[in-house]
C-alpha cells in the first residue's frame, strides 16, 4: 500500500498509531510499528505515566521492533522547564534513530531545523487551512488533518472538507479522526489522503495497558455517545458520555470562559485546566470506572466492536 507518506517514512501501511496521553505505553507504540504501521511516542506519557526515563523507554520500544517509530512534540511554549525537557528528549530521540516527528499546538520551525541534518521528517497537526499554511511556512513536510470526528482535541471540519481545503498544498495529508474499520480507512485513501491516524481504535487493543473499563466503554459506545467538553483544557475535547460527564456538564463556567477568552489570561487558564486534566485522564484511564471521569475517544467508536491485537486491527483495516 504505497503512498508518498509510506515512502517518506519507510513503512508498509499508511497507518499511524497516534500519540495519546496517557495511553501510549511502549508496548503499544512498538506493536503498531511491528505490524507495519508506525507508532508515535508521547513523551509525557512515556515518562510520567509509564515511568520510564526517556532514553530507557526508547530502548524498550526498540527492543520490541526494529521498524521505524515516531515522536510527538507539542511545540507550544507553555513553560521554560517543559521547553528544556522537550529539546533534551528530541536530542535523545535523534541519537536513538527516530526520524519521524509529529508536532502540534505551536510553531514547528525549531523541530524542523533540528531534525533536518538527520534527514528527519516533520508532519504537523492542523484543523484548518490557516494553520496548515503556517506549518508549511515553518518547514513541515506533511499535515495531520484533524477532523470533527477525532478523539481528544477534535477539529471542526469534516473529513471531506478538510481534504478539499488542504489538497492544493501538494504535501502528504493524513486523515485523523473517525477511522475505526476497513470502510472508513479505504474511504480516506479514496478521497486522496496519503494515510490515516488512529487513536481510539488502538486503545481497544491487547497491547494498550489502559484499564479494561476504558476499552469496554469504547467497544460499547456509538458515535452518538461522543460529546465535546471544554472542561479538560479550555478548548473542546471529545470524550465518551458517561454518568459522570452528564452530572458535571460539558461547559466551563462563565468566569472560566471569560478568562479563557482574555488575551492576558487564556494561557494561564489553559495551563490550569491542562495540569488538572492530565491527572484526571491518567487516573480514569488506568484505574477504570471506579473513578468516573474523562475517557477520551472519537466517533470511530462506531467501528470498534471487540478488543483485538494491534496486528489484527491493522490487518482488518487494510483488508
Amino acid at each position: 500500500m504505497k503512498t508518498l507518506f509510506t515512502e517518506q517514512v519507510g513503512i508498509q501501511y499508511p497507518i499511524i498509531c497516534g500519540a495519546m496521553y496517557p495511553c501510549s505505553n511502549p508496548e503499544l507504540v512498538a506493536a503498531a510499528s511491528e505490524a507495519g504501521g508506525i507508532g508515535i511516542i508521547q513523551p509525557l506519557s512515556l515518562v510520567f505515566v509509564h515511568k520510564h526515563a526517556f532514553r530507557d523507554g526508547l530502548k524498550l520500544i526498540k527492543s520490541k521492533t526494529t521498524k521505524p517509530i515516531g515522536m510527538n512534540i507539542i511545540t507550544e511554549k507553555s513553560s521554560k522547564t517543559y521547553e528544556k525537557r522537550m529539546h533534551e528528549w528530541l536530542d535523545i530521540a535523534l541519537e536513538e534513530g527516530v526520524r519521524f516527528f509529529v508536532t502540534s499546538l505551536g510553531n514547528p520551525r525549531w523541530v524542523v531545523d533540528k531534525v533536518a541534518p538527520y534527514q528527519g521528517i516533520v508532519y504537523h497537526d492542523v484543523t484548518e487551512k490557516k494553520w496548515a499554511e503556517k506549518a508549511l511556512d515553518a518547514g513541515a513536510q506533511g499535515l495531520i488533518c484533524v477532523n470533527n470526528r477525532a478523539g481528544g482535541h477534535a477539529g471542526t471540519l469534516t473529513t471531506e472538507k478538510l481534504f478539499t481545503d488542504l489538497s492544493s498544498f501538494n504535501v502528504p495529508l493524513i486523515c485523523a479522526g473517525g477511522i475505526g474499520d476497513q470502510k472508513t480507512f479505504h474511504h480516506a485513501l479514496e478521497l486522496g489522503y496519503a494515510g490515516v491516524q488512529l487513536g481510539t481504535r488502538f486503545i481497544a487493543t491487547t497491547e494498550c495497558n489502559a484499564h479494561a473499563d476504558y476499552k469496554n466503554a469504547i467497544i460499547k459506545a456509538h458515535e452518538s455517545d461522543i460529546v465535546l467538553t471544554d472542561k479538560i483544557s479550555g478548548v473542546p475535547v471529545s470524550v465518551i458520555k458517561t454518568e459522570y460527564i452528564e452530572k458535571i456538564g460539558t461547559k466551563a463556567g462563565i468566569f472560566a470562559r471569560y478568562l479563557l477568552k482574555h488575551r492576558r489570561t487564556k494561557h494561564w487558564m489553559r495551563m490550569y485546566y491542562t495540569l488538572q486534566s492530565l491527572w484526571k485522564l491518567k487516573k480514569a484511564s488506568l484505574e477504570g470506572a471506579s473513578y468516573k471521569d474523562y475517557w477520551q475517544a472519537g466517533k470511530s467508536v462506531e467501528g470498534c466492536h471487540e478488543i483485538l491485537s494491534v496486528n489484527k486491527v491493522i490487518q482488518q483495516l487494510v483488508g
